[in-house]
């Protein structure tokens, strides 16, 4: 019988079966998607809502403000924020794939809003062509939009993180198109966007290069399969033709009860077409009589890689072709090993000796039973026919000596993580085949993204993920929201949770600290920070010098000890540099080294403020025998002079200090025998050239 119930609910066409099961009662209140304008992200993503401008509604008991609202797929809602874009009516929204909401407006303005409907700067235009034309109508696909201006130009912006806009070439047509439908550029021969346009005259390609006539099908309605193999169209006589993009070999040609053009066409998986008028869905596939399901309230068809979600006023579903391990097991007459198995598990409940009957018929075959029953259980949505089907898996398993017997394990693992992201409070949900198409780790970039860190990491910890990630994203976003909290109260917090993840970098944590405006909390953070690579510069930036130098000297990093020491150079006054330098030995004689070698002067300057008289005079010294290096010193002529003098205050140096007594006499002779062979030359020079 419960097999019975189960196929009950299912859709024959031609030879596939189709159900429709519901995923969620919407929780919103008083939204009629009629009146506004809605955009939904794939993958279970949000729902962005927003009245529409174009339209007479009204307003009951609700502000007259626009408000941009955004909602989870269960209808909850997850932020909201007043629409005060200027820039004439909004032509198109929808989400991009790393879910941020792109907004159109007429003069070609690109807004962008996070999920927390912030909106993120800088906006961007489709350029001045736009603005002067305006926009009439857009087109999305992953990350990319073209806009057709009134003027019937084409303009594409192909990827919303470099916002380039380029046009396409123009179309020998006046009148703008009945329909627009783009075949992305990862499935197109030249890597560009294509873009198909329904005229008067058939159907036109645009790219970049120039404009072709594919078809002469007079179309109101297109769109491209999932795999841009084949294009849908609906024609002005009220057939639906499915055709590859070349339009060499219609798949379908099929005639609809109705000649208006649908309000939204879209793809079923790989398998069929949705069309969609006012009260009535209709699904036409390959070889099979269309099927109707009627709605007394407006829809939104939301395709996805393995069928289509249904967002009405009230609930969300989600149409699929019955997987088929699921059709071997519950399909009405089903002797599938894999229905058998399942069968034996309710005679096992009941103590029924069937079940051991139904176990020797299907011996042969049992490992393939048991592999249809882990499957099927994945494919379901509710939880307690997971359940049973786990369990009819487990059951047959313990009779099967060569089956993989990590497979039940990874199964539950895996319906764990979905069914706790398909709870309506998270509403993301997934099918198995979305989420491994989407991966793990880009489901738990978007749970932190809104803010479900407490699942995120239960689900990072569950799958022997790093956690680091989360709890990074974590800590930003309270040091963001917590400015009551004072400093001291907010780090105790903090590092509760940090310390839960080794190796966590807490200096990227007290950077973002900085830039909230709380400098006292970096300071303290920084302090944690266990690499001195990451500390010291962190300290630097956020002013803590006195601290840096400490951390970089302890290190014993000479690199680290330099950087410090430059910035401080840099920043301090002289006497100040001098003054904190001195005390820290390694810093010291890394500054005296290079000073040495590049700047004696300064290096005068921090012996004398440190007292080092002799180390002065030794530099004096030194700069002297240089000097007598030059070439042009071999005369005795003008650079005796200079040298002289450096002698003579070195000997002065000396002479103050009771240890350099031998140097100060050197000195003194070295001064002297110089002045001796100065006064020699110039008596030379007279001689030689008396006049």
């Amino acid at each position: 019988m419960a097999n019975v119930s189960v196929a009950a609910e299912w859709q024959l066409v031609y030879n596939r079966y189709y159900r429709k099961p519901e995923l969620y009662q919407m929780r919103w209140k008083h939204i009629d998607l009629s009146r506004n304008k809605v955009a939904c992200a794939p993958f279970g993503g949000p729902i962005a809502v927003i009245r529409d401008d174009s339209k007479i509604v009204q307003l009951y008991a609700e502000s007259a403000l626009r408000k941009l609202r955004i909602f989870n797929s269960a209808g909850v809602l997850i932020s909201e924020t007043v629409w005060k874009n200027p820039g004439g009516r909004l032509i198109g929204m929808s989400w991009s794939e790393d879910q941020t909401l792109i907004c159109v407006v007429q003069d070609g303005t690109v807004y962008r809003y996070n999920i927390h409907a912030e909106l993120i700067e800088p906006n961007a235009s489709m350029g001045k062509e736009c603005f002067e034309e305006n926009v009439v109508e857009c087109v999305f696909w992953g990350n990319g939009v073209v806009c057709v201006t009134e003027a019937n130009r084409y303009f594409c912006m192909a990827d919303f993180a470099t916002m380039k806009v380029c046009e396409l070439a123009r179309p020998e047509v006046e009148e703008l198109p009945h329909c627009v439908a783009v075949i992305e550029p990862k499935y197109t021969m030249t890597g560009s966007v294509e873009v198909l346009i329904g005229t008067d005259a058939g159907i036109l390609m645009l790219d970049e290069d120039g404009v072709q006539k594919v078809d002469d099908t007079l179309s109101q309605k297109m769109a491209v399969s999932p795999n841009g193999n084949f294009v849908a169209c609906f024609t002005h006589d009220g057939r639906l033709v499915v055709n590859n993009t070349n339009f060499s070999s219609p798949v379908i040609d099929e005639s609809c009860e109705s000649a208006l053009p649908p309000e939204q066409i879209a793809w079923c998986g790989m398998d069929s077409v949705l069309l969609y008028w006012n009260d009535m869905l209709v699904m036409v596939a390959p070889q099979a009589e269309p099927v109707q399901y009627f709605y007394d309230e407006p829809l939104v068809l939301i395709p996805e890689c393995d069928g289509v979600r249904i967002l009405s006023n009230s609930s969300m579903e989600f149409l699929q072709r019955v997987p088929a391990s699921t059709e071997q097991i519950f399909a009405i007459g089903s002797t599938s090993p894999a229905a058998l198995l399942y069968d034996a598990l309710d005679h096992f409940d009941r103590r029924s000796a069937k079940a051991d009957e139904n176990l020797r018929l299907i011996r042969a075959s049992l490992p393939k039973a048991v592999e249809a029953c882990i499957d099927a259980a994945g494919h379901e949505f509710d939880i307690s026919r997971q359940r049973t089907l786990l369990r009819a898996a487990s059951y047959g398993q313990a009779f099967c000596s060569n089956f993989q017997r990590d497979r039940i394990q990874e199964m539950c693992k895996t319906l764990r993580v979905l069914n706790a992201a398909r709870d309506p409070e998270i509403g993301i949900p997934l099918s198995i085949q979305q989420y491994k198409s989407l991966t793990a780790s880009v489901l738990i970039g978007r749970l932190i993204n809104a803010n479900c860190h407490l699942l995120a990491l239960r689900i990072s910890e569950y799958l022997g993920m790093n956690q680091e990630v989360v709890i990074m994203h974590w800590a930003c976003s309270k040091i963001t929201a917590s400015l009551a909290i004072p400093d001291v109260t907010l780090l105790e917090i903090l590092l509760d949770k940090l310390k839960l993840c080794k190796g966590i970098s807490y200096a990227a944590v007290a950077a973002h600290a900085d830039k909230s405006g709380r400098r006292k909390l970096a300071a303290m953070l920084v302090e944690h920070e266990p690499r001195s690579s990451k500390q010291v510069p962190l300290l630097l930036s956020i002013g803590e010098e006195d601290t840096a130098l400490v951390k970089a000297t302890e290190s014993g990093d000479t690199d680290l000890v330099y950087l410090v020491i430059f910035h401080i150079w840099q920043k301090r006054p002289a006497l100040e540099f001098f003054g904190m330098i001195q005390t820290r030995p390694l810093a010291c004689d890394l500054f005296t080294v290079y000073a040495r070698c590049y700047k004696h002067e300064f290096l005068k300057d921090f012996f004398l403020s440190t007292g080092q008289l002799q180390e002065v005079a030794f530099l004096l010294w030194k700069e002297s025998w240089e000097l007598g290096k030059n070439p042009m010193a071999s005369n005795g002529s003008a650079l005796h002079g200079p040298r002289i003098k450096r002698i003579e205050k070195a000997h002065s140096l000396f002479s103050e200090t009771k240890e350099h007594t031998f140097e100060s006499k050197a000195a003194e002779e070295h001064a002297k025998l110089l002045s001796v062979i100065q006064e020699a030359n110039k008596r030379c020079c007279v001689f030689l050239f008396p006049y």
